[in-house]
């Protein structure tokens, strides 16, 4: 039986995509900047993304398109989380 660690206990877990925008683009593959942190993430269910475009991404799959209005906000929001955490 596999039991949750007590922390755990009563609560839901939760997935966490985040924004990233597109800096480059080849094939199904963009490369995108999360805060600052150039990574890759698998563009082929999404249409029509460029460079410039803020997509969710998660687990290395982009999910969706993003307004980039909206994008800086949440990435504002994770900012304020990891400086109130001391990151």
């Amino acid at each position: 039986m596999n039991v949750p660690p007590s922390w755990m206990e009563g609560n839901s877990t939760m997935c966490l995509a985040i924004p990233a925008k597109v800096t480059a683009i080849s094939g199904s593959v963009a490369e995108v900047d999360v805060m600052g942190n150039r990574t890759s993430a698998d563009i082929s269910v999404i249409e029509e993304v460029r460079v410039g475009d803020y997509i969710l991404i998660h687990a290395g799959l982009a999910i969706q398109k993003y307004d980039e209005a909206e994008a800086l906000e949440t990435i504002a929001l994770f900012r304020e989380l990891a400086e109130a955490m001391g990151e």
